[in-house]
């Protein structure tokens, strides 16, 4: 297997009149991966995505699938690619396997092997018995049946556009075991706005805001990113004085006030925990609680998006 990357972006920028969609995005994603594309609504996640596709083209800048530009328009290229849209539409009249093997037909896949790969995939995704029609389908079957059907030219590369939103608790965990279910097999780049389920399937992941990558790591980092650089204290007595001698300190990230509790994000835990004994001295308070907490992937990702907004 190359080591090429499957999605590679390249300064990627989108304008929709003097609106910017996307502006200057950089991604690359490993082959076999499950690649979580995380931002709030309206990030430009589903404008990636079209370009991606071929639906749309960029302003400028480059997309590569499997090394190929998708502006070009090759068939080749779109003929290893799966998309799976938001918003997924389905003939309610067909079943299931009568679906699957339409879509299977568009791509000119041989009877014989059409009808295997339509069982396998329905398999897969929970609907091998199913009989039916797709017009009374839940909406967490539609997204299975969705994925089924995306994954019936046996692509390279798997484009998910929020496939579990608007799902209840046991759709969610169908479609992610089905999503998880296929790393190293096929290359899952899968945008959505809900951080838990990037935490749960996803290897790596990029976090978009207002057109703009404000991270990009894999999710082990950003676990170590998130892990105890978050102090807890709480004073007897007027914190003000005391708030406003943290705010000019270097490792200060930010800062919450709660009557006589503060709640810091540091940048530098070490330095944080040695200094701010002497300034609580300092300001003539006592202490009643000191503590580092741990902060969730949830909080990191709120603080990016924050700081991308200033």
């Amino acid at each position: 297997m190359t080591d090429d990357p499957a999605i590679d972006i390249t300064r990627l920028v989108k304008k929709f009149g003097n609106a910017i969609a996307l502006d200057g995005i950089e991604l690359s994603v490993p082959r076999g991966s499950v690649f979580g594309f995380l931002g709030p609504n309206g990030a430009g996640k589903t404008t990636a995505l079209r370009i991606l596709t071929g639906l749309a083209r960029p302003t400028s800048g480059t997309a590569r699938i499997l090394g190929v530009d998708v502006s070009a328009g090759r068939s080749d290229v779109r003929s290893q690619i799966g998309f799976l849209p938001d918003v997924p539409g389905f003939y309610p009249w067909m079943t299931a396997r009568e679906l699957v093997e339409y879509a299977g037909r568009l791509f000119g896949i041989e009877r014989r092997t059409l009808r295997e790969r339509a069982e396998s995939l329905l398999a897969m995704a929970g609907l091998s018995d199913v009989r039916t029609k797709v017009g009374g389908f839940s909406r967490g079957m539609k997204q299975r049946l969705g994925i089924a059907q995306a994954l019936i030219n046996a692509p390279s590369v798997l484009l998910l556009d929020e496939p579990t939103s608007a799902l209840d608790p046991i759709g969610r965990r169908e479609v992610l075991e089905m999503i998880a279910s296929l790393r190293g097999r096929t290359t899952v780049f899968f945008s959505t706005h809900i951080l838990a389920d990037v935490e749960r399937v996803c290897d790596t992941v990029a976090i978009l805001d207002r057109g703009r990558v404000v991270a990009n790591a894999s999710i082990a980092e950003l676990r170590h990113r998130a892990a105890v650089d978050r102090l807890v204290i709480e004073v007897d007595g007027d914190p003000a004085m005391l708030i406003r001698e943290i705010e000019t300190r270097p490792w200060c990230r930010s800062l919450e006030r709660l009557d006589s509790q503060i709640t810091l994000s540091v940048k530098d835990l070490a330095a944080a925990q040695h200094e701010l004994p002497v300034a609580i001295a300092a300001a003539g308070l006592g202490l009643k609680r000191f503590e580092g907490t741990e902060k969730s992937l949830e909080d990191m990702f709120v603080e990016l998006v924050r700081h991308a907004e200033q």
